[in-house]
């Protein structure tokens, strides 16, 4: 029931039962065991077949745009989001797998999708055999302001959140590992970037106005 932009409903969720797929699928997503022993695993999609055929219905015929793919992919991280706090409300734990788009193309293939859907991410929903801290997130000043984007104290905002963040680092780790936001920030851009555009173009996504 989560929101849509004009009510399109632009995704599709595959579960995943299949032992053999969820195998493969732990393979594709870097190795992660709990795909494969997760009770339950989900593939959410962004999806404009469907809209598509109810356009052809009428006569009509899409012509994808960058509005559109923004639309689907949108629309299915809302719809995660909702599965995961009704998840997390049952005292279930989830985890979001974003590794389903290390090889799409793979994924695609293994998923039977059609044109006009893509692989967004993967989800494991089970009961949490722990319960750790929440990371610490970024303050309010530093990702809310009024009127107006603002950008006013950042240097200072991250200092004292480096500072935070290295702190629940460090216990969460045993005292082990030492590192900040930031430093994690700039680690994450030297991984290389997954190569999506082409595959996104060969199912039929479009990324002009």
């Amino acid at each position: 029931m989560a929101s849509s932009s004009s009510h399109m409903q632009a995704y599709s969720i595959i579960g995943i039962t299949d032992s053999v797929l969820r195998e493969r699928l732990a393979a594709l997503t870097g190795g992660q065991r709990h795909v494969r022993e997760a009770p339950v695993f989900l593939v959410w999609c962004a999806d404009l077949s469907r809209f598509s055929d109810a356009v052809q219905l009428h006569g009509g015929e899409l012509t994808t745009s960058t509005e559109y793919f923004l639309v689907a992919t949108v629309d299915a991280a809302l719809a995660a989001q909702n599965a995961a706090v009704a998840a997390e409300a049952q005292g279930l734990g989830i985890v979001y797998i974003g590794g389903i788009r290390n090889d799409m193309r793979a994924v695609s293939e293994l998923l039977e999708l059609p044109p006009l859907v893509y692989p967004v991410f993967g989800m494991c929903i089970g009961v949490p055999d722990e319960q750790p801290d929440s990371r610490p997130r970024l303050p309010r000043a530093a990702i809310y302001s009024e009127n107006r984007y603002s950008a006013e104290g950042r240097l200072e905002q991250l200092a004292t959140y480096d500072e935070e963040y290295r702190s629940y680092i460090r216990s969460r780790a045993g005292g082990g590992r030492d590192t900040t936001w930031t430093q994690e920030m700039k680690d994450r851009v030297a991984y290389p970037s997954r190569k999506i555009t082409e595959l996104l173009r060969e199912q039929g996504f479009h990324f002009e106005d």
